[in-house]
């Protein structure tokens, strides 16, 4: 198909291999039949290390906000995993750098052009939220994950980054685990194939 080419050209890609401290390793997972998707915002090392998206802390607490089994997690029929940036873009002073920008421009749409049956999107952290929500979003992502409501008839979910880094902001935001989460579950449980 032509989904499966576009994933082998970007599996080769080079484009900011000069920037990658690591040396690209595009990691994605995508199938036509996808009914979820989910942006996240670059691989951070261990998954650079693994070649498997969401392997780590995040993934682990992502999963359990989706109410869902690695099994399922990783079926590319059920879910697509398209970060921002496929690489992982190295260190900063503060945690993983930025995704860098040429990865959106370069694939993006093409990508979510094969997607045909996706009816949940998760947008995951700031760079996600830019992109899928451009001038949508609030002035922080706190506002924008609450206002989660506005975007459900198109099917977009603004979610926090489920990283251990956000463990004050989930204590300080409790209305995240009561509201968002059971409606998160309980669409993702709709979309999901047993």
């Amino acid at each position: 198909s032509h989904l499966n080419n576009l994933l082998e050209e970007i599996r080769e890609c080079r484009l900011c291999e000069e920037h990658l401290p690591s040396g690209p390793k595009p990691v994605v997972q995508a199938d036509s039949k996808a009914r979820i998707l989910i942006v996240g915002q670059a691989p951070g090392r261990k998954v650079h290390e693994t070649g498997i998206p969401f392997n780590d802390p995040s993934g682990d607490r992502l999963r359990d906000w989706m109410g869902i089994e690695k099994s399922i997690f990783y079926d590319a029929t059920q879910i697509a995993l398209l970060p921002m940036g496929f690489c992982y873009p190295g260190t900063g002073k503060s945690g993983d750098l930025p995704p860098r920008p040429e990865c959106a421009e370069a694939w993006r749409e093409k990508l979510l052009a094969r997607l045909p049956k996706v009816q949940l999107t998760l947008v995951i952290g700031q760079y996600a939220h830019k992109y899928h929500l451009a001038e949508r979003q609030s002035k922080t992502l706190t506002e924008t994950v609450k206002a989660w409501r506005e975007f459900r008839g198109e099917g977009l979910m603004p979610l926090p980054h489920p990283s251990p880094r956000n463990n004050i902001w989930l204590k300080r935001n409790e209305w995240f685990e009561k509201d968002v989460l059971p409606a998160l579950r309980n669409k993702v449980k709709k979309l999901i194939k047993k």
